[in-house]
């Protein structure tokens, strides 16, 4: 008889959690790779610490507390030789976490207990009776806290949450950990020593006809800063990175982490979807190691497809008020403000977003279709109207100066390199025109001049691969501010500057400018020197429309 063999075969068993950090989800759900990654930048010492307390509080997946256990059960086995009561002290004595809904608190709860209901109830399976640790109350330490904004005039007085979206959905946003209902009050003597987490990211703010996306409101920082009001000894979380140099309601934030000298890591992810493979998160993310016993430079690291390319030791109060994040380029805008500055800053020569006045918006309402007599052109991105000069609220005089302008919003999705450097155009085509017009709000004011050549050379500058790289530098997003051009010398516009002159005017070596050359892509101009109406916007031009045209006020982003 003929001998039967069995060959084994090893199956890929795929890890649920991996699997739903994939899902496309209004939560943005951490891959177990990340949370690895993250926790290896804790010190070693940690994870053979019997007395710390651990605490996640935004838990979602339960991933964070799943990966932090199973290291304490390898790292405490000497301290408790016995599994089972090692493991009993891990869940039971360390590890807790702050569901963020109820939904989340039972998946948390199955990723780290194997089973929602903390106190085993109902389990028959032998082999699940051998692994739970049974606990004094269904929710464990891992707990959902039923929580209510406190709402004034329509808006949480804690997070800014709408109290439309707070009625429309069943799931109104109102987090414990930043409303002060947890650590709860059974809990007010308990100390964290280790805080970790990645927590919601932003809440939208209805615009009145139900687009939530209108105004954004940042919830991270809140989650960051109350977690360092409870002092831990290590804080490790993971946010966006657009307040490097941005984002809404975010400057003092910035300001304070900048500052911060207790940040000792900081873990830079630029491409989107690098981390978080179903969520797109505009300008990347980032993860930080914050020390309580640390003060000194940070660690600053750029991770591409989860390789780390460049680590820099750097004083992070370097940047001006913003976060460089690209190391090399740091070095550049070091050496160019250490340089002939001219006049100082463009940061001091472009206009606010709003040059004419908080009316005349990018959909201002009060433009005519055809000229009248003593009428201005009125310069929207793809149209032109006519107003009256007295309909600005100010800056009447710029009427009769010329003028370049450049739009305010470019694209929000840049490309990236192998290495993850942004290769774009960074700034929207220049628009120098001769006096006698004004601009709606999707234009800044980026420079005004007495004459002809001095606003053509302009117009030039702002379209070198010097300027914007510079002004790439302070944009992590598609927004244009004058902060964004603060590196961006203001040199005299009686010549014509080039690339070639700026490179040698600020000694840049041959590696400083081969890196700008391929950072940057070319960058065409608009002169419209004959005249106040750009060429683009007269019949003929490619972003003419007629005023009554139903498209005519839609963004056109360049």
């Amino acid at each position: 008889m003929k001998s039967k063999v069995i060959l084994a075969q090893t199956l890929y068993v795929p890890d649920v959690l991996e699997t739903l950090a994939q899902l496309p989800n209004d939560e943005v759900f951490t891959p177990p790779k990340l949370a690895n990654a993250m926790l290896d930048l804790l010190p070693e010492e940690v994870w053979s610490n019997p007395e710390f307390r651990w605490l996640d509080p935004a838990t979602k997946s339960g991933v964070f507390l799943r990966e932090i256990a199973k290291r304490l059960m390898v790292g405490l086995a000497g301290w408790e030789p016995n599994a089972r009561l090692r493991r009993s002290h891990i869940l039971t004595t360390m590890l807790h976490g702050a569901a963020i809904t109820k939904i989340s608190g039972d998946i948390a709860r199955r990723s780290l207990y194997q089973t929602k209901d903390a106190t085993g109830a109902g389990i028959t399976d032998e082999f699940l009776l051998d692994l739970i640790v049974a606990m004094d109350t269904p929710d464990g330490n891992v707990a959902f806290v039923p929580t209510e904004h406190s709402i004034v005039k329509g808006r949480c007085l804690t997070c800014r949450a709408p109290e439309s979206l707070i009625r429309d959905r069943r799931e109104h946003f109102a987090y414990s950990f930043i409303h002060g209902t947890y650590p709860t009050e059974e809990m007010r003597n308990m100390k964290f020593d280790v805080i970790v987490g990645n927590p919601p990211y932003q809440i939208g703010m209805d615009d009145g006809e139900g687009n939530r996306t209108a105004n954004i409101t940042p919830l991270y920082n809140m989650f960051v800063e109350k977690a360092m009001a409870l002092d831990p000894r290590y804080l490790l979380m993971i946010t966006p990175s657009r307040w490097f140099a941005g984002g809404h309601s975010l400057s003092d934030y910035r300001d304070r982490m900048i500052s911060d000298r207790r940040l000792r890591v900081l873990v830079d992810n630029p491409k989107i979807y690098d981390c978080f493979p179903g969520a797109k998160i505009r300008g990347g993310v980032s993860y930080f190691l914050w020390d309580r016993e640390w003060s000194g430079d940070c660690a600053f690291s750029t991770r591409i497809d989860g390789v780390t390319i460049s680590t820099a030791s750097r004083d992070l109060r370097d940047g001006a008020g913003v976060l460089i994040r690209d190391n090399f380029a740091a070095g550049i805008v070091e050496k160019i403000s250490n340089g002939p500055m001219g006049k100082g800053s463009l940061a001091d020569v472009v206009s606010s977003s709003d040059p004419f006045g908080q009316s005349i918006k990018t959909n201002f309402k009060g433009a005519k279709n055809e000229r009248f007599e003593g009428a201005i052109p009125l310069v929207f991105i793809n149209k032109i109207g006519y107003i009256r000069r007295d309909q600005l609220e100010r800056n009447h005089n710029w009427v009769d100066q010329w003028k370049v302008l450049i739009p305010k919003a470019s694209s929000g999705d840049t490309a990236q390199d192998e290495k993850g450097r942004i290769i774009d155009v960074v700034l929207g085509e220049p628009l120098a025109v001769a006096p006698g017009s004004a601009s709606t709000q999707s234009y800044l004011v980026a420079g005004r001049f007495d004459t002809r050549a001095e606003t053509e050379n302009y117009a030039h500058y702002l379209a070198t691969k010097f300027v914007r790289f510079l002004v790439l530098q302070r944009k992590i997003s598609q927004d244009l501010t004058p902060t964004r051009f603060r590196f961006v010398p203001n040199l005299d516009m009686a010549q014509r500057w080039s690339d070639e002159a700026l490179y040698d005017r600020f000694s840049l070596n041959e590696d400083e400018i081969a890196y700008i050359e391929t950072s940057i892509k070319p960058r065409s101009m608009n002169l419209s020197l004959d005249s106040p109406i750009p060429a683009t916007h007269l019949p003929g031009g490619r972003k003419f429309r007629h005023a009554a045209t139903p498209d005519a006020l839609e963004n056109d982003d360049e």
